[in-house]
């Protein structure tokens, strides 16, 4: 399958994956849906692939939801709740449930749903001059794309009621300052920040990694004895893992460990 509203590159042993209509701001249409969901099962490979890299091209990450492609008719309005099954409540869970780190470097503007799948990556790096802004009281909406889920455990229930009923812009800055993301850097070294990262993480035990967001994932809604009977289980399959006795025979022969992600 072509694309023409992303762009998908390998570097490695990282995929790297561009929001590509940079004259709509990388807004979504169904067209982008599409891609993305092929590009997520049949491009990205968890086997060859360790990590996958998010980010936009032009001066927006992404703006949200292209309204071009939702002509308002009152005598037949949009069913926005077929859309969110049919498209962005499937890529949110797509970009959850890989086995592989997800980074995203949001390179400028994240509003509406951008800003959702912007926080469904597990580690977010922001340009300097990046905003987000939860658009969609300003047009009568409530919250989609997983941002009622992850804004109120990323930065508080009364920040989050805030943020969203008065739709202000926030910098990059604050949202590092608030723990929204990871940090945020200069623009022009935003991309070799996020692909160091990327490499850093793709040069790592990649199924113990996915562990980690598998418990970290199950934790908002475990009790303590969940949890500690899902870590029992998890570490019980990590300590079958060629990396872990790779980890641990590096430890002590007192050398840098080569993981392959097995």
């Amino acid at each position: 399958m072509s694309y023409r509203t992303i762009e998908f590159r390998i570097d490695k042993s990282i995929a790297i994956l561009f929001l590509n209509r940079p004259n709509q701001l990388n807004s979504f249409n169904k067209e982008m849906h599409a891609e993305i969901r092929d590009a997520l099962t049949t491009k990205v490979d968890t086997g060859v692939h360790r990590c996958l890299l998010l980010t936009g091209t032009g001066r927006a990450f992404c703006a949200g939801q292209d309204l071009n492609e939702r002509k308002f008719d009152a005598d037949n309005p949009p069913d926005l709740g077929e859309s969110l099954e049919n498209n962005y409540n499937p890529l949110i869970s797509m970009i959850t449930s890989l086995e592989i780190p997800v980074v995203c470097a949001v390179n400028g503007i994240a509003a509406g749903a951008g800003v959702g799948i912007a926080l469904a990556c597990d580690i977010v790096l922001a340009s300097s001059t990046a905003e987000f802004i939860f658009s969609f009281a300003k047009v009568g909406l409530g919250l989609d794309s997983a941002s009622s889920w992850s804004l109120p455990r990323l930065i508080g229930l009364p920040r989050a009621r805030a943020l969203t009923m008065l739709g202000e812009r926030l910098t990059a800055e604050r949202a590092e300052e608030w723990g929204m993301i990871w940090k945020c850097y200069k623009d022009e070294n935003l991309m070799d920040e996020a692909l160091s990262m990327a490499h850093y993480l793709s040069q790592q035990p990649t199924r113990g990694l996915a562990i980690i967001k598998q418990e970290l994932k199950a934790s908002t809604s475990n009790t303590l004895e969940q949890q500690l009977a899902l870590e029992a289980t998890l570490q019980k399959s990590a300590g079958v893992t060629e990396d872990y006795r790779e980890g641990v025979l590096a430890f002590l022969e007192k050398r840098k460990p080569i993981f392959k992600g097995k």
